[in-house]
């Protein structure tokens, strides 16, 4: 095949491979990153290249394109590719291609909770700039069929527990056309057709270093736009390194090494993941579209959005009352087993005194959705029966599969994260404690430990879960919630169920794309600053109004902060929705709120606020958080009622300032953004936003996946 001397062979091309120019979104660049083969070149001479995609031609647009989506590991000679050669380097348009025997070392940084984006940084020998390259994986076709087709989990992790993204294949041709030797000092650098000398140091001459273990730690730890200025250093010493890091943002340097973030990604693997992500679009949200709402002094004006209009004063005379008995229980049915009160009479009982022990078993049915309201004894006898019946029938589908049980490996992965799980969960309480009972499994990890008849029952629960709810499976995190609704009820059968429907509202604190836990933050974001200006300007200082500090409590509904009875008592509370679906919300703003002193006071980094809040767990008064959070969610529900009323009134210039108009996003990732604002300027008006609008309603917010895992056919 002939090939004019302006074009090459395209060997390999990813898409969505951005460089970032600046710190905000908007100025992201996206390209191809490629493997170039000139006319007559050896494979030395094979460059390596970054276009972006708006300087392509039609034609080369169409080449990268179909060789990105092409997945073999390589086109048929006779299908070769060609594209027009990359420039050398373009100061314009970032645009680069530099030949294999150029190349010193590339760094790696796949996606984690340091940045959401997987990127490399090349180092050539000539020490030439070159740009960071950052793979968008959500956007790339190519790696999302690729994820699809390798990873047996719906969970982005690779079976050593690393990510799969986009510069795991990138680096895959580079070694089908370069040798590769990774460094021992560093895990994230690889060395390009070392020389003997190469491998003695392994230390690229652009990032040569002292030897010092603390600096190493710092290296390791810093943000990837660190490493970034790392590449453009040609004379570096650990002074130089030091005041790369000191002149950081307090948030770059303070995030990684936080230990609490750490931990929180180890508790939970899906944390690495929706961390990261938020702290890339939670921020720039913030940053792009935030309209102050500043309250006065006495807390009963809005002042810059609203205008100076008075706050009636709301009853705060808010109490909790004893527990509902075993008697009072009783007392609200009639002979026949049917409810005899209304159902908001029996839900403001439980919302304002919670349960006794004793009948928990029983009302938690009803409010989990697995008894109706209005049905009789006899009838769910009979709808108890059937979901029994239906259990079972579930269960069976893989506990008689044994060849199923010993070949699948998506089962059988499944099965061990569950099987982990269960048995770090909750080994404190009496029912989970000691392994009394030899394991039915030899070739469990947990083998020669034993287990004890209730671990198994959560373990097959979950399992069988994973059979039901096959668009989500199991997802670390799980355990959690399950292993309270089975020690109240102890009958694995009803504590699927139960476990179904408490699932039907947490479902969105899983998803995939990560949307619903991104809503809730968003929507804590918008209370705090309308509810609580001055803190949220205080946060702003410290860096931490991504509000990954209340992660863990609305992951897990508050699992890990309140003691044990205390949680079965929040959650029968929460289960309620007598005032809203989303009360959770107003309980972590109930302890904001009840420690936003100390906070403005004492904390102004990232990594203090984090740390005090986490351990607050086990120390938090149950009682005070609901009272003050019912107290919140009413002067919230007043506020929203004010700014309506002022919305109805004849407009009068006087009373209003002029507001900062909102920056719709440029990014294209989620259209218009002023809908996350807590007060958005409208037609001469001022609305409150969707995300705070649904938390006066009491509807359960159901949102499930609808691509099933990989490993399960729909």
């Amino acid at each position: 095949m002939d090939i004019p001397s302006n074009r090459g062979v395209l060997l390999f091309s990813k898409s969505k491979v951005y460089v970032h120019p600046t710190s905000s979104a908007k100025d992201n660049i996206a390209g191809f990153i490629a493997l170039i083969r000139p006319p007559g070149g050896s494979e030395r001479d094979i460059l390596l290249s970054w276009v972006p995609e708006s300087h392509l031609q039609p034609e080369d647009l169409k080449a990268y394109s179909k060789v990105d989506l092409h997945l073999d590991d390589s086109l048929p000679q006779s299908n070769e590719v060609t594209v027009s050669l990359p420039p050398i380097s373009s100061v314009s348009s970032f645009a680069f291609g530099i030949p294999l025997r150029r190349i010193y070392s590339i760094m790696l940084r796949p996606p984690s909770l340091g940045w959401w984006w997987g990127s490399i940084i090349v180092h050539t020998r000539d020490e030439d700039v070159v740009p960071a390259m950052f793979f968008h994986d959500s956007e790339s076709q190519s790696t999302i069929l690729q994820q699809k087709m390798r990873n047996k989990k719906f969970t982005p992790f690779a079976p050593d527990g690393d990510l799969f993204w986009g510069g795991d294949q990138f680096m895959k041709y580079i070694r089908k056309y370069c040798i590769v030797e990774k460094s021992t000092f560093e895990q994230r650098l690889y060395l390009i057709n070392p020389d003997p000398d190469d491998l003695l140091s392994f230390s690229p001459p652009s990032a040569r270093i002292e030897k010092n273990e603390s600096l190493s730690q710092i290296v390791k730890d810093a943000r990837w736009n660190i490493l970034e200025r790392f590449a453009r250093v040609t004379k570096f010493s650990r002074k130089t390194a030091q005041d790369v890091i000191g002149n950081s943002p307090p948030a770059v340097r303070a995030m990684l090494n936080v230990p609490e973030v750490r931990q929180l990604g180890d508790d939970f693997d899906s944390a690495r993941v929706y961390l990261a992500k938020w702290a890339l679009t939670i921020s720039e949200e913030a940053e792009r579209n935030k309209t102050k709402i500043i309250w006065t002094d006495s807390g009963d004006h809005i002042g810059s959005m609203v205008g100076d209009f008075e706050i009636l004063n709301i009853d705060n005379r808010v109490e909790r009352r004893n527990e509902v008995s075993k008697d009072e229980w009783r007392a609200f049915f009639d002979h026949s087993g049917r409810l005899c009160v209304t159902v908001s009479e029996v839900k403001e009982r439980v919302f304002h005194g919670g349960l006794a022990r004793g009948i928990r078993s029983e009302a938690w049915l009803f409010l989990l959705g697995v008894y109706p309201w209005d049905s009789s004894q006899i009838e769910r006898q009979t709808i108890m029966a059937s979901k029994r019946d239906d259990y079972y029938r579930l269960k069976r589908q893989w506990w008689d599969d044994i060849e199923r049980q010993q070949t699948d490996p998506h089962f059988k992965d499944q099965r061990n994260r569950i099987e982990k799980d269960v048995h770090r969960t909750d080994r404190n309480i009496s029912l989970f404690a000691g392994e009394d009972t030899p394991h039915p499994d030899p070739d469990s990890p947990f083998a020669s430990v034993g287990t004890n008849v209730h671990l198994e029952q959560l373990k097959d629960m979950l399992i069988t879960y994973n059979e039901y709810n096959r668009t989500l499976g199991y997802v670390q995190g799980m355990s959690d919630l399950l292993s309270p609704i089975y020690a109240v009820v102890q009958d694995d059968a009803v504590a699927f169920w139960a476990f179904v429907g408490f699932m039907e509202r947490m479902q969105r604190n899983f998803l995939r794309d990560q949307s619903g836990m991104h809503r809730q933050l968003l929507a804590l974001d918008n209370l705090v600053q309308l509810m609580e200006p001055k803190l949220y300007t205080h946060l702003e200082k410290a860096d931490s109004t991504n509000f990954f500090f209340m992660f863990r409590m609305l992951l897990v509904w508050f699992k890990r902060e309140f003691k044990w009875d205390d949680v079965l008592r929040l959650w029968e509370v929460l289960w309620t929705d007598y005032l809203s679906s989303q009360f959770v919300l107003f309980v972590a703003l109930a302890i904001l709120d009840k420690h936003k002193d100390v906070i403005m006071e004492h904390l102004e980094h990232f990594d203090e606020v984090l740390k005090y809040v986490n351990e607050l767990s086990k120390t938090i008064d149950l009682e005070d958080t609901l009272i003050r959070a019912e107290r919140l969610f009413y002067r919230f529900q007043h506020t929203v009622e004010a700014i309506d009323r002022k919305n109805k009134e004849p407009h009068s210039g006087s009373h209003w300032t002029s507001p900062i108009s909102p920056v719709a996003s440029t990014n294209g990732h989620n259209g218009g953004r002023d809908k996350t604002l807590p007060l958005k300027p409208e037609a001469g008006r001022v609305i409150i936003s969707d995300v705070l609008r649904e938390l006066l309603s009491k509807e359960i917010i159901v949102v499930k996946d609808t691509i099933p895992i990989d490993g399960y056919d729909s």
